[in-house]
């Protein structure tokens, strides 16, 4: 299976992430035109990790968006379900504690992180409304959630504009950096099948998240939403 349908099977999912990992950070920032690289900063702003606090970060991949937490001092865990993205990650940071996991069935315990956090792949996971109450659970009273993902550009031209280049020109892009560019085709599928701002919004609060809010970054391609455990 080169390809995940959008009924989103975690094998498929998986199977697909692991064969584009040994690229998969190059090719983001190909495709993002350069915006990726900005967009974990402004992840990284929002989760601000302090010395010696507990992180989770989701969906990890390589745990390029890890180091951040990383630098700042705090024991950070990057989580994701594909074992070719983690064994490449091992590689590059073999000091740091990957772990295999499922969004809808996480190992870890009750109320253990002090702030959780996915970046581009709560799209990917089976069950979106499982995964939020998954992180839900694994975060301590007073924690915080903070979820970067692909959202509705808000201005219409432009929206358009976006939309043909996400269907038309996204694959041919991919198709330079990447091994398996129908991964890219799924992923442009999977982004117009997302809900917008408002509708994540929504289902962090149905998952029992408080204090919900969000800010669009480059008008609205991506979307960096925010939530806190009561």
């Amino acid at each position: 299976m080169t390809r995940a349908s959008l009924e989103k099977q975690p094998h498929e999912v998986a199977s697909m992430f692991d064969d584009v990992a040994a690229n998969y950070d190059l090719t983001n920032d190909v495709i993002s035109l350069g915006q990726a690289r900005r967009w974990r900063k402004e992840v990284a702003r929002a989760v601000d990790a302090r010395p010696a606090q507990k992180i989770l970060d989701l969906a990890a991949g390589t745990a390029t968006s890890s180091q951040p937490f990383a630098r700042a001092g705090a024991y950070v865990v990057p989580c994701d379900f594909s074992i070719g993205m983690l064994r490449v990650g091992k590689r590059r940071h073999p000091w740091m504690p990957f772990t295999a996991g499922d969004g809808t069935k996480l190992p870890f315990k009750d109320e253990t992180f002090d702030a959780v956090t996915i970046s581009f792949g709560l799209r990917n996971i089976q069950d979106t409304d499982q995964a939020l109450r998954e992180l839900y659970r694994v975060t301590k009273p007073g924690g915080r959630v903070v979820i970067c993902e692909f959202s509705q550009p808000t201005w219409a031209p432009f929206r358009r504009v976006y939309t043909e280049y996400l269907m038309r020109a996204l694959p041919p892009v991919a198709r330079t950096v990447c091994s398996n560019p129908d991964a890219y085709v799924y992923l442009a599928e999977s982004i117009r099948a997302w809900p917008d701002q408002a509708g994540l919004a929504g289902l962090l609060k149905k998952a029992g998240w408080s204090r919900v809010a969000w800010r669009d970054l480059t008008g609205g391609v991506v979307a960096l939403h925010r939530g806190v455990r009561a």
